[in-house]
Formats: C-alpha cells, sequence, structure tokens
C-alpha cells in the first residue's frame, strides 16, 4: 500500500503547492487516486489514450481497450462506471448521435491523471515533461 496524502486533485495548469501556505491547490473538493476503483482509473487511462491518439472516446472504443485486462466487459459494468466519472466530474459525456455517447476528459480528470504520473515518477526517480515542454518537474 502507498502512502496518498492528497484530498483531491491539482489543477494542471496551476503549480503544485501555494508558495505562502505550502499547500496543495484542488480543483474538485476531494476525489482522489484511491476513491476510484481500478476498473474506473482504467477507464480514464482509456479515454486519454483514445483522445491522444486522435480517436472518438466512445463506449465501445473504451471497452476495447479495457478487454485485454479485465476479460469480458459487459454493458453494465462499463457504463454504470463512465456515469460515475461523469457525476464525480472527472469526464465529460455528450451525444455523438442518437445511439452513442461521446466521453472527455474534463480538466479534473486529466489533472488526476497528471497528478497521478508526476506521483509514481517521483516515487521512481524519474522527472516528467510539463505539457508545455518548457520545463521538468520533479
Amino acid at each position: 500500500m502507498y502512502d496518498d496524502d492528497t484530498r483531491g486533485i491539482e489543477c494542471p495548469e496551476r503549480p503544485a503547492e501555494s508558495a505562502t501556505t505550502n499547500q496543495r491547490v484542488l480543483c474538485d473538493g476531494g476525489t482522489t487516486w484511491g476513491n476510484l476503483t481500478g476498473f474506473q482509473r482504467d477507464c480514464l487511462e482509456s479515454i486519454a489514450r483514445l483522445e491522444r491518439d486522435d480517436e472518438t472516446p466512445y463506449g465501445l472504443a473504451i471497452k476495447e481497450l479495457l478487454e485485454p485486462q479485465h476479460g469480458d466487459v459487459l454493458h453494465g459494468r462499463l457504463y454504470p462506471n463512465l456515469d460515475t466519472l461523469v457525476e464525480l466530474g472527472l469526464v465529460e459525456k455528450s451525444e455523438l448521435d442518437k445511439r452513442t455517447n461521446e466521453y472527455a476528459l474534463s480538466d479534473d480528470g486529466r489533472g488526476l491523471l497528471i497528478q497521478r504520473v508526476e506521483r509514481l515518477a517521483a516515487a521512481c526517480e524519474m522527472t516528467t515533461a510539463v505539457a508545455d515542454n518548457v520545463g521538468e518537474r520533479a
């Protein structure tokens, strides 16, 4: 088990800590990586991968990325978890057509993934490139 002392997620466009108070800047009021199930975390990652590859993140595409890790992903598991991510404000849902919804990471969802990458990189004594490629973070 790892020590996760975060109480929320950091806004990606803001510094990780306040210079005057040394407290983390929070976006969403309390959703942490540890609050999510492994399946929900993998859903966030799948949406991010689809967005990165300029593919439409809709249910079937997300399902196909999840199945190598989770086996056959049933409708009754996928969509309630995506709806939970929407309710938490980590994912935005829109109508692609009359039968298909499209999912996108919200700023908070992307911030949560960035925070996790940075925490893992720091644990492994690695650096991560800043989104605008101007510098590095530890």
